[in-house]
């Protein structure tokens, strides 16, 4: 039986509150422009807008004016819901993160060391955990992030190691960019 190979995420839609919320955390909190609107053409009663994250790809957000922003649910890791959605900033971003974060009075996680990157985490106005995430590294010239992960991810378990650390992300970026091809070889 033959896959269907996906090549990437299109979009992802979000069922959102009333229109002004969304446009005030979604391009005002996290700097997505917005832009383009139109009817949700499955139900005439709400408006979809589109957002870009800063990849070209869209996140979108179903509003209606009768929907009221909530909190964060009591049972986050309910099967079948979404836990929480991860964007990508730059270092220098996040390095800013709290201090923007605090300034808005949006309370958070503070910065988690995840090894490979770090993330902080906070709700947004309807309860959606939202990560915002920056590498540690940069990958090699024509490999992608993933690439360098599933090499370090193979040295950590070669290793006996417990998680992804700073010496294997080191190591697979110089194994990666020794199969380049070089005439002193």
């Amino acid at each position: 039986m033959k896959k269907i190979q996906v090549q990437g995420v299109h979009h992802i839609t979000l069922v959102g509150a009333k229109r002004q919320t969304s446009l005030d955390f979604w391009e005002g909190v996290l700097g997505m422009p917005f832009v383009f609107e139109q009817p949700n053409l499955d139900n005439e009663a709400e408006s979809h807008l589109y957002f870009d994250p800063g990849d070209g790809r869209l996140i979108t957000i179903f509003t209606d004016e009768e929907r009221e922003a909530g909190g964060p649910p009591e049972n986050d890791k309910e099967a079948g819901r979404v836990h929480h959605l991860a964007l990508t900033v730059s270092k220098a971003t996040f390095d800013q993160v709290v201090a923007r974060l605090d300034e808005r009075g949006i309370r958070h996680s503070g910065v988690k060391d995840r090894g490979f990157m770090d993330s902080i985490y906070f709700h947004d106005p309807l309860g959606l955990l939202i990560e915002l995430a920056a590498y540690r590294f940069e990958p090699p010239q024509g490999h992608t992030h993933a690439d360098v992960l599933l090499e370090a991810h193979k040295l950590r378990v070669d290793r006996g190691d417990r998680n992804i650390a700073q010496e294997h992300l080191a190591d697979a970026i110089e194994a990666l960019a020794a199969r380049r091809p070089s005439l002193s070889r």
